[in-house]
C-alpha cells in the first residue's frame, strides 16, 4: 500500500482523494495554486506546496511544478482527480519515468481514449456499436460531404481531440456542413491543439447513458451499473442518477458484459466511464470513454454501497477486484451539480460568499470545498458543490433533492439551485420521459 500521495487536482475533488486516504492510513500532499492558498484542501492535507500562480497553466497544469512537488515531498503515487492532468498521457508517462506511480489507466490507453477517432475505431473492433461516420478524422469538408451524403443528414462534426462540446458542430444540409467545418476545426485547434475533425451520425433526441467500470492489473474488468446523464446543456453535465429510468436489469447487464469484454481486450486499468448514446429504439451507440474518475461518480456509489475513489488507490498498488458477479443498483440517486452562474443566462458568477448552509439528512450528501467568506474564484470551473441524494425509489429520490435543495443557502453570489429546483419538479423529469434536448425548455 502506499504511504504518501500527492493529490493533483483542487477543490471538492481534492478534499474527496484526501479523504479516502486518510481512511486508508495513507498521508497526503495537496498542491495549490497562489489562488487557492487558504482553500480546505490545502488545510486538510497533511503537507502543502505551492506550484505557481492562478492562472492553471503555470499551476495545476504546469507538469515539471507537479513533479518536482511530489519529488521534494517523497511520495508514492499521484492521484490527478478529474480535469486538469487527469487524461494527459504524458504526465502519466513522466510519472511512470520518475518512479511515481500515476493512478489511473496506462499512457497508452489514455492516449488512446483522447483520441476520439482512434477510441471509435478500437471500441468498434473490440464489439462496441459505434454510430455511422467517417470512422476516423476527415480531412476537408468536401470529405466531410461525402460521409454525410452516405449516412444521410443531420450529422455532428466532433473534434478528434476533444469533449464536453467544444469543437462540435450539428449539420443539417451540404451547405451548413461546408460553412460549419472550417469553423469546428478552428474551435478544436483553439481547445485542444488539434484541428481534426471527424463525422458522426447525429440522433435528434438520445438519452445519454454511461457505465462505470473498474479494472484490476491482473486482466479483469466489471461494470457498476450505468447512470443517466441526459440532463445536460451545451454538453455539459447538469444533473446525473443512478440507475436509468430508461434501462432494464436486462438491458444493464447486456450492455455490462459488451462494455467489460471490450476493455479487457485493450488491457483497461482503474477507473473509467464509457459514454452511449441511446436513441428512441433502444439503440446504444458508443460515443467516447473518460479514463478517470468523474464528476458523476457519487450517484454510483450511492446505489452501490462501493467506495470508487478508495478503489482506485487499491487497484493501483496492486490490489485485485474481488467481486463476485454485478453489484446490482441499491434504490435511486440523483445529483445536482451547483454552480456558480447565473440561473437564467448561465453567465459566470465569481466572488465571496458570504453565507453558505449545507442541506442534511438522512440520504443526502454534498461534496464541496466551499464555506461561508470563500472566494469562488474566477480562475477555474464554476462548481460550488454536488448535492447527492439516495432513497429507496426514484420519487422518493426527487422529493429529497427537492427538500436538499430547498435548505441549501448559499448568498453572496448567484448559483444554479433556482434552475435546479426547476428542472427536478418539471413534469418530463419526474416521468423520466426526456432527452439531452431536454434543457432547450429552460435556456436563452
Amino acid at each position: 500500500m502506499f504511504k504518501k500521495i500527492l493529490v493533483a487536482n483542487r477543490g471538492e475533488i481534492a478534499l474527496r482523494v484526501i479523504y479516502a486516504c486518510k481512511e486508508l492510513g495513507i498521508k497526503t500532499v495537496a498542491v495549490f495554486s497562489e489562488a487557492d492558498r487558504n482553500s480546505l484542501h490545502v488545510r486538510f492535507a497533511d503537507e502543502g506546496v505551492c506550484i505557481g500562480p492562478a492562472k492553471s497553466s503555470e499551476s495545476y497544469l504546469n507538469v515539471p511544478s507537479v513533479i518536482s512537488a511530489a519529488e521534494i515531498t517523497n511520495v508514492d503515487a499521484i492521484h490527478p482527480g478529474y480535469g486538469f492532468l487527469a487524461e494527459n498521457a504524458y504526465f502519466a508517462e513522466v510519472c511512470e519515468a520518475c518512479h511515481i506511480k500515476f493512478i489511473g489507466p496506462s499512457p497508452n490507453v489514455i492516449r488512446l481514449m483522447g483520441d476520439k477517432a482512434r477510441a471509435l475505431a478500437a471500441m468498434s473492433k473490440a464489439g462496441l456499436p459505434i454510430l455511422p461516420g467517417s470512422g476516423g478524422v476527415v480531412e476537408s469538408d468536401e470529405q466531410a460531404r461525402s460521409v454525410a451524403d452516405t449516412i444521410g443528414y443531420p450529422v455532428i462534426l466532433k473534434a478528434s481531440a476533444g469533449g464536453g462540446g467544444r469543437g462540435m458542430r450539428i449539420t443539417r444540409n451540404p451547405e451548413d456542413l461546408k460553412e460549419s467545418f472550417p469553423a469546428a476545426q478552428y474551435e478544436a485547434k483553439l481547445a485542444f491543439g488539434s484541428s481534426d475533425i471527424y463525422v458522426e451520425k447525429y440522433l435528434e433526441n438520445p438519452r445519454h447513458i454511461e457505465f462505470q467500470v473498474m479494472g484490476d492489473n491482473y486482466g479483469k474488468v466489471i461494470h457498476f451499473g450505468e447512470r443517466e446523464c441526459s440532463i445536460q446543456r451545451r454538453h455539459q453535465k447538469l444533473l446525473e442518477e443512478s440507475p436509468s429510468v430508461a434501462l432494464s436489469a436486462e438491458d444493464r447487464s447486456k450492455i455490462g458484459l459488451q462494455v467489460e469484454t471490450a476493455l479487457c481486450n485493450i488491457g483497461y486499468s482503474n477507473a473509467g466511464t464509457v459514454e452511449f448514446l441511446m436513441d428512441e429504439k433502444m439503440n446504444f451507440y458508443f460515443m467516447e470513454m473518460n479514463p478517470r474518475i468523474q464528476v458523476e461518480h457519487p450517484v454510483t456509489e450511492m446505489v452501490t454501497g462501493t467506495d470508487l475513489v478508495k478503489l482506485q488507490i487499491l487497484l493501483a498498488s496492486g490490489g485485485k477486484l474481488h467481486f463476485e458477479g454485478h453489484l446490482k443498483p441499491r434504490g435511486h440517486s440523483i445529483e445536482c451539480r451547483i454552480n456558480a452562474e447565473d440561473p437564467k443566462t448561465l453567465v459566470p458568477s465569481p466572488g465571496k460568499i458570504t453565507s453558505f448552509n449545507v442541506p442534511g439528512g438522512n440520504g443526502v450528501r454534498v461534496e464541496t470545498a466551499a464555506h461561508s467568506e470563500c472566494t469562488i474564484s474566477p480562475y477555474y470551473d464554476s462548481l460550488i458543490a454536488k448535492v447527492v441524494v439516495h432513497a429507496d425509489s426514484r420519487s422518493e429520490a426527487i422529493k429529497k433533492m427537492e427538500r436538499a435543495l430547498e435548505t441549501f443557502i448559499i448568498e453572496g453570489i448567484k448559483t444554479t439551485i433556482p434552475l435546479h429546483q426547476k428542472i427536478i419538479r418539471d413534469p418530463d423529469f419526474v416521468a423520466g420521459t426526456f432527452s439531452t434536448r431536454f434543457m432547450e425548455r429552460f435556456l436563452p
